[in-house]
């Protein structure tokens, strides 16, 4: 009985001692200030770029290497410092204190240039090599194109370490791969010569419109191959998850599995970081990824292309704001490797390397272009005003009969530039825009419920006109729900599917069906594509008070009517008089590119110039900023100007242009650079804050 009663204190006795004896045997915490510590005896300092993404910290600082971590502590390791200690808190020769922080070892030197006691390396958080010499040549060019720290550059270009992806090897690399057959590559003039170019080790650099229809994908993967079966890497950059995984498909049916690594951030952070891993490890050569691609390790670099440069996705919404396109030239040139950049459209930017004489033009001739793209028809005003059926219900009856036609045969896209359900209302009568009386923000029922003020949401039941007192709305721009349900009541019998920003549909099957979509959200139609496509609202986007406004509609009009089969219609509801709209139905996006590249040359804008914005909560603390900033004698400030409040908020401030001619680009960058370095350096409350931006997607 006793025995019985004293088995469970033996038993916890026991337990506790287990758990002391392991708690012993674990390994031991590093030292966190290495008091006393030796420091290695060959190459004892270490240069360190330390992880403050902020100006005036944007260079190396130096510490003493501890013995122990002499072997670790590698140029292109993580590892983490104190950071902030004063020059009062040294004990023994060694600075001790201030807080942990990440940061990268640069290189290891005999001795510092700093003449006070050196604080030691804490930790070396990973052997791994992630930071090699071309990553961070490549980062400290682009920090100084845009203003910006290697810091934040860095923060772009290396993904977040996971321990479990660096622990597992990667695989060895497969031999290069025969050279891929022209295929596609035939319709374009110069595209088998230049497939040859790549196979064989040159570096050829070409602006690519391709051809409407999916073709595309497969023609970027044969781009990839060609370079690949030369012995060197070849790296891609995509606008999204949804044209990643078409490249990635064409890839695999073409090269099998194992050649590449696909970078996204659907991936999630341990499998993007293995991918990322093998492609620094050399064990594979090919990447085809997202915007932060632009920055892979791709070993013995051959070729770097970028599809659909317009996107607004390929410019980062992190500082220092770089763009793809423009990182992927800077790589092409320090690398020596070949660039294509290519869309079914052309930005101004891509025809202005091709009028330099930087790249060459890729094309298919006209009657090639003819064969493929689908038949485009526009709808105006004069045309609208006598439709009384677009007067009843929005859609003018060429619309309606080319989605009867179309349905007979397989699914029609209808491209609806806002999503929701009426997102913009004006008076019926004098079509003056229904603003909030609190705010002037504009009104919108989202839900086809009451009124409320898109910018403050309060509600607003009672409005009426203040220009001509009248009390009935219609719709300035119908939103893709509304459009949806509009289409189903029309076509009770057939299914009808929406593609928007909150639920992206990736294909849609080859059956009759309406499927309803926001520009950049459209879903691929299985088989030959889409029987029909209706591009409504096309003033919507074409009155956007923005210099980009009518090539941005034209790229997003062209993108979707490439998904439209050789035999099909596009009905395009725009003023067919405009430049944009006679481009598409010419199907002619470089000529319109061209025509818009010289009238910027004439005015001056971008990207015949450079330009920075630079924003501030006052026009007084812009013009201080720039009164000190030292810019280049070529420089001509515009404004400041007020900068429109975005919703929910007020003006947040006021900002000016600075634009400088070609040459003089990267001295505009470090004067503002410069500037906002001591600014930052002297302090100074938030709401002075100064926002600088290099070459601004929007200018207005």
């Amino acid at each position: 009985m006793s025995s019985a009663n004293d088995s469970p204190p033996e038993q916890l006795a026991l337990m506790r001692e287990m758990v002391a004896e392991a708690k012993a045997k674990a390994p031991k915490a590093k030292p966190r200030t290495w008091r006393g510590a030796a420091v290695a005896e060959e190459l004892p300092v270490a240069r360190v770029l330390v992880n403050k993404g902020v100006l005036h910290l944007d260079r190396l600082f130096d510490y003493a290497v501890p013995a122990e971590l002499s072997e670790s502590a590698q140029p292109g390791v993580r590892v983490r410092v104190r950071f902030g200690a004063g020059s009062h808190r040294v004990h023994g020769g060694r600075r001790e204190g201030g807080g942990l922080i990440d940061g990268f070892v640069i290189e290891r030197r005999a001795e510092s240039d700093y003449n006070g006691a050196l604080a030691a390396l804490a930790q070396v958080v990973s052997p791994e090599v992630v930071l090699g010499p071309r990553m961070l040549a490549l980062a400290r060019a682009v920090a100084d194109r845009y203003a910006g720290s290697l810091a934040d550059v860095l923060q772009l270009a290396l993904p977040a370490r996971s321990a479990r992806a660096e622990a597992k090897p990667s695989p060895e690399p497969l031999p290069p791969p025969a050279a891929p057959e022209p295929a596609g590559w035939e319709r374009y003039g110069a595209g088998p010569g230049f497939l040859r170019a790549l196979a064989v080790g040159g570096t050829p650099r070409a602006v690519w419109t391709a051809l409407p229809g999916p073709g595309w994908a497969d023609e970027l993967a044969r781009a990839m191959a060609a370079t690949l079966a030369s012995g060197r890497g070849a790296l891609a950059v995509v606008p999204d998850g949804r044209t990643a995984a078409r490249v990635d498909a064409a890839l695999t049916a073409l090269l099998g599995e194992g050649r590449h690594a696909l970078l996204t951030a659907e991936s999630g952070p341990e499998k993007r970081y293995r991918e990322w891993l093998a492609v620094s490890r050399g064990s594979v050569r090919a990447v085809v990824g997202t915007r932060a691609a632009m920055f892979a390790p791709v070993r013995d670099l051959g070729l770097v292309a970028v599809w659909d440069d317009g996107d607004s996705s390929h410019s980062d919404v992190h500082a220092p704001f770089p763009h793809v396109r423009e990182v992927l030239e800077l790589r092409a040139v320090t690398d020596g490797c070949g660039f294509l950049v290519g869309s079914t459209s052309c930005t101004v930017e891509a025809a202005q390397l091709v009028e330099s004489g930087w790249a060459r033009p890729l094309v298919a001739d006209r009657e090639t272009v003819r064969t493929y793209a689908p038949r485009i028809r526009t709808v105006g005003d004069e045309l609208l005003a006598r439709d009384g059926a677009a007067r009843a219900a929005r859609l003018p009856s060429l619309a309606w009969e080319t989605v009867r036609e179309g349905l007979k045969t397989g699914p029609v896209l209808v491209q609806v530039p806002r999503r929701g359900y009426v997102p913009r209302l004006a008076c019926e009568r004098c079509r003056t825009p229904a603003r909030c009386t609190v705010c002037a923000g504009p009104l919108e029922a989202p839900d086809a419920r009451d009124l409320h003020c898109g910018w403050c949401g309060r509600d607003e039941p009672a409005w009426h006109c203040r220009e001509c007192g009248a009390f009935r709305l219609r719709a300035q721009v119908v939103g893709a729900r509304r459009t949806a349900e509009e289409l189903g009541r029309a076509f009770p019998a057939v299914p009808v599917r929406t593609s928007g920003r909150d639920h992206i549909l990736d294909e849609v099957p080859d059956r009759p069906a309406l499927v309803v979509s926001t520009p950049g959200a459209e879903p691929v139609a299985a088989g030959a594509g889409y029987a029909a496509a209706l591009l409504l609202d096309g003033w919507a986007m074409l009155s956007r008070p923005d210099l980009r406004a009518g090539e941005d509609a034209l790229r997003r009009w062209i993108a979707a009517a490439s998904l439209v089969r050789g035999d099909g219609q596009v009905v395009v509801v725009a003023e067919p008089t405009l430049r944009p709209v006679q481009a598409l139905v010419r199907w002619d996006p470089v000529g319109h590119a061209v025509r818009e590249l010289a009238e910027r040359a004439q005015l001056g804008f971008p990207p015949v110039s450079r330009m920075a914005a630079v924003a501030a909560g006052s026009a007084e603390a812009v013009q201080a900023f720039l009164a000190g900033a030292g810019l280049p004698p070529d420089a001509e400030v515009l404004g400041p100007v007020p900068i429109a409040g975005r919703r929910g908020e007020g003006s947040p401030g006021e900002r000016a242009l600075v634009r400088v001619p070609p040459g003089s680009g990267a001295a505009l960058a470090a004067a503002l650079k410069g500037a906002q370095a001591a600014r930052m350096a002297r302090g100074g409350p938030a709401e002075e804050a100064v926002r600088i931006r290099i070459d601004p997607l929007d200018i207005g």
